[in-house]
């Protein structure tokens, strides 16, 4: 009897040396069904082989990028129809947000070897409810994107960085999310501009419906379903019943950064006001402005003057938490 079915993608950064420890893991157990896809433009049809064997658990293997087009797939597809089980994420690729919120850091076999152990107690102890960011607009063409951590503002254009100037140079996850973060501060404190620094943010507009708009540049604009992130930063933003999008920003001004910056290194930003930092919750978002990006679980969007990015969220999901 299958127990659990394991989605990899073999080009997520992680799983490069990871993957064969995986396939070995798997091979072991008659109660693990693998497949590997190719392309993420495969997980439809992966999500339909996997639906036949119904599974307890639906674990995937990848990065965020790879768990964002699942759970796309997952909400669009009709591949479950007496409903899709409870998704684990294994921790892999460069951030592993989404994981780190499930309770899954660490070697990707030991939260493999935790799941096994979970599948054969009572779930119900484990599984976790979140809703789902859904975008769209901007230059997503056709079906909403679902994700659960958007970043936009100078917080994408510092993605972006990190992801094309320092992960190159091969340092440690976390050393390299140091580095950019310094490298944002300094840049927005004495204004510089230079190939080696991110970029300067541009201006946008943001709404949260029944609550007003804001205008500006950012250093930080984050939209996120998640409770953990980075740093082990939590992501309270006060107790509200005004939706479940959790909205973040921070002007781009130096001593909001500084503060900001500070607040960060001690899990605290989010949590306490401060001056120049926006926090709020809704229902609805729209971001607007001229070709300014942001980036869901690792795909890039750009808004345009008349085609804004709008924001709202999914029914709650079921996912597997790792924490004991």
């Amino acid at each position: 009897m299958v127990c659990v079915a394991l989605l990899s993608n073999p080009r997520s950064t992680g799983n490069v040396a990871m993957l064969p420890r995986i396939r070995k893991f798997c091979a072991q157990r008659a109660d693990i069904f693998h497949y590997e896809v190719e392309d993420v433009s495969q997980i439809g049809d992966a999500l339909q082989t996997i639906a036949r064997v119904k599974p307890q658990i639906l674990v995937i293997n990848g990065g965020d990028g790879t768990v964002q087009a699942a759970l796309t797939e997952l909400h669009h597809g009709q591949q479950f129809p007496d409903g899709a089980p409870p998704v684990a994420v294994l921790p892999n690729g460069k951030t592993n947000l989404i994981a780190l919120d499930l309770g899954a850091e660490g070697d990707p076999i030991a939260a493999l070897e935790r799941i096994m152990e979970i599948v054969r107690t009572d779930l119900s102890d484990h599984i976790v409810r979140r809703e789902l960011i859904a975008l769209s607009g901007g230059d997503a063409n056709g079906r909403p994107v679902l994700g659960m951590f958007l970043g936009g503002a100078g917080l994408a254009d510092s993605i972006l960085y990190c992801r094309h100037k320092i992960y190159p140079l091969g340092l440690p996850n976390g050393f390299s999310h140091l580095i950019t973060a310094i490298a944002v501060v300094f840049s927005a404190l004495f204004r510089i501009k230079a190939r080696f620094l991110p970029p300067q943010a541009r201006p946008i507009s943001v709404s949260v419906v029944h609550e007003g708009q804001i205008q500006g540049k950012f250093a930080l604009l984050m939209v996120t379903t998640l409770e953990r992130l980075l740093l082990k930063s939590q992501t309270d933003l006060g107790a509200t019943d005004a939706g479940p999008l959790k909205l973040m920003m921070v002007e781009q001004k130096p001593l909001t950064l500084l503060r900001a910056f500070w607040a960060s290194l001690f899990g605290r930003l989010g949590t306490s006001s401060l001056a120049g930092v926006h926090l709020s919750h809704g229902n609805e978002i729209r971001i607007e402005g001229d070709r300014s990006s942001v980036i869901l679980d690792g795909e890039l969007f750009e808004t345009h003057n008349e085609r804004p990015i709008v924001l709202t969220h999914t029914t709650p999901v079921p996912f597997l938490s790792l924490a004991a």
